[in-house]
């Protein structure tokens, strides 16, 4: 198994305490290691760091803030173009760190291309840039309580829709190179040397544009595609996906039960070895 990176997540706002932090940590690692890996063959540590001067040389940092100066829900790397992200410390700012965590691990320079059939249909074979939580943005699910992003498998890619595929890893996507609402993907057709976006944020279906040709950045092509979508977001969007939260605090509050329940366990076995009770 391919060993993408380390990365390390940094709060930089009062609103998110190291408790906090530590928890959603270790969600995202849980993550990576059960459920990421199992499709795209990778692996990665996600570590909580009490302050951006604790990471260590050779992680990747993932830093929340209440205001990242951008439209955008994160920032893909540093001055040098090494994998860096910004997250806005929102209500579900876990599922934004997720969504970063698992695009910087599967594609850490933000340019890896997979080629496959344009979704037009007649337009040929195309290269999609790989941005695994682009197209399910806004989907999440639990562990350890906490929300992470859902993510598209490997089998996005494939030619053709067939019976019992994952194409996300909660099967959110139905078939390959799908888009559900608030969602995008991106691809660059070699024929006319143009990108094009198919992004859903508004009206009953998704709509496809073409983006013209586009520089690559040195943190490749996906903070450009990124500013881009943000702005014909900003445009287009005249709905808010409405949030069901009535699940997420069920689960919540039975992991934190559960989890307190644990800890007056131990503390109580503790007491016991230190007092020889």
């Amino acid at each position: 198994m391919q060993f993408a990176g380390h990365i390390g997540l940094v709060s930089e706002t009062p609103s998110i305490g190291f408790s906090e932090l530590t928890r959603v940590s270790a969600a995202l690692q849980k993550q990576v290691t059960r459920d990421l890996s199992q499709f795209w063959d990778i692996q990665g540590t996600v570590d909580a760091f009490s302050s951006l001067q604790d990471v260590p040389p050779g992680y990747w940092p993932v830093i929340v803030r209440d205001d990242i100066g951008q439209d955008t829900e994160g920032v893909h790397c540093d001055d040098t173009g090494q994998p860096m992200a910004l997250v806005t410390s929102d209500l579900d700012w876990s599922v934004t760190a997720s969504h970063e965590v698992l695009e910087m691990l599967v594609d850490p320079l933000g340019d890896t291309r997979i080629a496959g059939p344009s979704v037009n249909g007649d337009d040929g074979r195309v290269e999609y840039l790989v941005e695994v939580a682009d197209p399910v943005s806004g989907k999440w699910y639990l562990v350890n309580g906490v929300k992470v992003s859902d993510f598209y498998t490997p089998h996005f890619f494939d030619p053709i829709q067939a019976d019992g595929i994952r194409y996300s890893f909660m099967g959110n996507l139905k078939g390959p190179r799908q888009v559900l609402f608030g969602g995008y993907v991106t691809w660059f057709d070699p024929v006319g040397g143009e990108w094009w976006q198919q992004s859903w944020f508004a009206g009953n279906q998704p709509v496809t544009r073409n983006l013209g040709p586009i520089q690559k950045t040195t943190c490749g092509m996906r903070p450009a595609i990124d500013r881009l979508t943000a702005r014909h977001r900003g445009e287009v969007a005249t709905k808010v996906a409405e949030k069901d939260t009535s699940g997420f605090e069920r689960a919540m509050t039975a992991v934190l039960e559960s989890s307190r329940a644990k800890a007056k366990r131990w503390h109580a076995h503790i007491d016991k070895i230190v007092h020889h009770i």
